[in-house]
Formats: C-alpha cells, structure tokens, sequence
C-alpha cells in the first residue's frame, strides 16, 4: 500500500516512536531538574519572604520597644537635669550666702582694725600734744623764770647801785 506523495506508514510509526522517546528523555533528563530547581527556587522565595516578614515585624516591635525605652529615658534625663539645676541653684546661693558672710567678717575686722588705728593715731596724737605742751610749758617757766630772775637782778642791781648813789 502505496500513500500518495510517497508517505511510508511505517516511517511516520517510526518517527512518531522517535518523538515519544525523545519526548520521554528530555523530559526526565531536562524538564524534572528543572521543574524540581524551579521548584526550590520558589519555596526559597516564599522562606526569604516569609523570614524578611518575621524580621519587619521584630523590627517593628524592637522599634517600638526602643522608642518606649527612649521616651523613658528622655524623661529621665529631663528629671536628672531638673535636679541638677535645683542642685546648682542651692549651691549657688549657698555659695553666695557663704561669700557674703566672708564679706561680712571682713568688712567687721577691716572696721575693728580701722578703729583701733583711729584710736591709736589719736592717743599718739594727744601724747605728741602733751609732750608739746609740756615742752612749750617748761620753755614758758624757763623763759618766765629766766625773765624774773634778770629782773630781779637788775632790781637788786639798781638797788645797789641806787644805795651806793645815796652813800
């Protein structure tokens, strides 16, 4: 049997044989490691996937823990910094109390010292005048004395003198 345009059954039984073995190899040679790899590659995928969505979500739970833990912290800055003012304000009157009171003290000793040069300048000052006074006191006797003793010797002197005219 004879098919036009010579067309042999057998042949085409043969190729269509060729095809479905051909077909069978390639597909557990190239399509099954390649299916099983295409395979792998999606479930890794969907692994990354699922991993990077665990890890956002800890992310964000770490981050909002973080920011609880530093709005805590800040507060308790602003607290510390409260009370270090507070501190720095009592030691600053207290120094300033401390200062005055040192200013004090020493304006009472430079007085204390002030009057008791005052005192000792005018005792000096009356001793000089009494020294003086008493120089000028025995320079006035000696002088008041030397005067009375010439005068009573020129009286004397005249006394005699005039008596020896009356001789």
């Amino acid at each position: 049997m004879s098919l036009p345009l010579n067309i042999d059954p057998q042949q085409i039984l043969l190729h269509l044989l060729n095809f479905v073995v051909l077909f069978g190899i390639l597909y557990f040679l190239l399509y099954s490691p390649v299916k099983k790899f295409m395979d792998k590659r999606i479930e890794y995928y969907k692994e990354l996937d699922e991993q990077a969505k665990s890890d956002r979500d800890k992310a964000s739970e770490s981050k909002a823990e973080y920011e609880k833990k530093l709005e805590q912290v800040s507060s308790e800055i602003e607290q510390e910094k409260r009370e270090a003012r507070k501190a720095i304000n009592a030691q600053r009157d207290k120094s300033i109390l401390a200062a005055k009171n040192e200013a004090e003290k020493i304006i009472d000793e430079a007085n204390k010292r002030a009057e008791a040069d005052r005192k000792k300048m005018i005792a000096d000052a009356e001793g000089e005048i009494a020294d003086i006074a008493a120089d000028a006191a025995e320079k006035i006797l000696l002088s008041s004395s030397v005067m009375e003793s010439y005068d009573q010797f020129l009286e004397a002197v005249d006394g005699d003198l005039g008596g020896a005219d009356d001789e």
